[in-house]
């Protein structure tokens, strides 16, 4: 018999418990781009609320995305932007009740809300030749994780 190098971690014998992970990223804007957010004048819509939902549905599809991470049951997303002078850090913060962690969960969620905002305003961060100098989506990490609470 031959084994493939890559596998997925066996949790078989591991019990349910609650669980929660925080991850958080920043996009880096131009400070115009800050203001037509807050003014809700970005073409596309409002930026907080399509990230939110973004974000909950990255969430529930981070096994399909990272197919070594496990199919568990999301019992809570909660999504939170803090908007700032020069970018927008979001916080995603996932729960469950499983045999193991959501920080991946929570990691996706915070990378694809980034990602969707950036789609959102890139119209307004371009440069006359088209490109981004300015924007840059960094210090995406676990924050704060729990078990057992």
């Amino acid at each position: 018999m031959i084994h493939v190098g890559i596998r997925m971690a066996d949790i078989t014998g591991k019990e349910d418990v609650y669980r929660e992970a925080t991850a958080t990223g920043y996009i880096k804007l131009k400070p115009s781009t800050i203001e037509i957010i807050k003014k809700g004048l970005v073409e596309k819509g409002d930026v907080f609320s399509a990230s939110t939902i973004v974000a909950i549905m990255s969430v529930k599809e981070t096994p399909r995305i990272l197919p070594l991470t496990h199919n568990i049951p999301i019992t809570n997303v909660k999504v939170d932007f803090e908007v700032l002078d020069d970018g927008i850090r979001v916080y995603v913060t996932v729960k469950t009740t499983a045999r193991t962690g959501v920080e991946m969960e929570a990691l996706t969620g915070a990378a694809i809300a980034l990602l969707n905002i950036w789609d959102m305003v890139k119209k307004y961060e371009k440069n006359e030749d088209g490109q981004y100098p300015y924007t840059v989506i960094t210090d995406l990490r676990v924050i704060e994780k729990k078990k057992g609470v």
